[in-house]
């Protein structure tokens, strides 16, 4: 893949700014997948073409997205399916946590995302 679609330098700032004002959920997220915890490295604010994904797994090419209540209302719902098609047609794969699921059970996330990437390196 086109190493242009990831971390473009023109978004450099938009993906600090994020990870200094990462919410609660991504951040509760992050203290689980970080530092390889999952035998998977992922990257925080990563920039896929035009759009900025909450977490990166490069090696199974998967993005994941924590959705808080803004993603409730019917203009970000379609913005988002219009970014998770994008995102997906460049082969890679998008799963959407909200973030009420990490605040009230962060175990059954952490398993949710384990199953998930022991499924795509099946694939690999």
């Amino acid at each position: 893949m086109n190493n242009k679609i990831f971390n473009q330098k023109d978004k450099k700032s938009t993906r600090r700014f994020l990870r200094k004002e990462m919410p609660k959920g991504e951040i509760l997220l992050w203290q689980k997948l970080k530092n390889n915890q999952m035998g998977y490295k992922f990257r925080r604010q990563q920039g896929i073409d035009r759009y900025v994904v909450d977490f990166y797994c490069p090696k199974l090419k998967l993005a994941m997205e924590v959705d808080g209540r803004t993603h409730d209302y019917h203009d970000q719902i379609i913005y988002d399916r219009e970014r998770q098609k994008h995102i997906e047609a460049l082969g890679i794969n998008v799963k959407r946590f909200y973030s009420e699921e990490i605040f009230e059970n962060i175990d059954s996330v952490m398993e949710q995302i384990y199953l998930i990437c022991e499924e795509l390196k099946k694939k690999m």
